[in-house]
């Protein structure tokens, strides 16, 4: 039932009351009815949204989606390829700075270490478990000192050659070696 002023004079209300009531009335209505547009408005507009973005899915689901995930797939592939190029190297060099290290442990002559290292084929070496050291060093070392015997370095003290035993110091010299003023200054000490 709607408040109009044939209803309020129904009541038995007076003409000044009912305008009153009236005015109240449509004071209390009219932001109810402005907030009821602006809603409805918004609602329109959700409307026109919610359409575009289902279409943008659609699209992108038809066709970009692909595109995406391709091009996702040939950057994941390059990625992985870097990071596998990365962690070789960094265990090939790991690699050559242990075999260096047990090639100077087992004796190899330093100036040689560089001419070894380009001709060993570190694919064939091997890292234990953690990275640190080269898996079965005891048998690596041992291979090198049999493989590159002729580039150890050796020291040892040597005495004198027994078949030329050194000159004494009595004066005994090869008088068939000396020059005739040599021997004669040699006969003169000698008497």
């Amino acid at each position: 039932m709607a408040l109009t002023r044939k209803f309020l004079k129904a009541l038995g209300i007076d003409e000044e009351k009912i305008e009153e009531i009236i005015n109240a009335h449509v004071e209390t209505l009219q932001p109810i009815k402005d907030e009821r547009d602006e809603l409805k408005t918004k609602a329109d507009a959700l409307d026109a949204v919610t359409k575009e973005r289902d279409a943008l899915k659609k699209a992108a689901e038809a066709s970009d989606g692909d595109a995406y995930k391709a091009k996702y797939d040939e950057l994941k592939t390059e990625f992985d390829a870097y990071k596998a190029e990365v962690t070789t190297k960094a265990e090939k060099d790991a690699k050559a700075r242990l075999y260096r290290e047990l090639a100077k442990k087992a004796g190899v002559n330093e100036k040689r270490i560089d001419a070894i290292m380009k001709v060993t084929n570190l694919d064939a070496v091997k890292l234990d478990k953690d990275g640190n050291a080269l898996a079965d060093a005891d048998k690596l070392e041992a291979s090198i000192k049999t493989e590159w015997a002729d580039f150890l370095t050796t020291s040892e003290t040597r005495g004198a050659d027994a078949a030329t035993p050194p000159a004494s110091g009595s004066g005994a010299t090869d008088l068939g070696k000396l020059s005739m003023a040599e021997y004669i200054a040699a006969r003169k000490k000698k008497s």
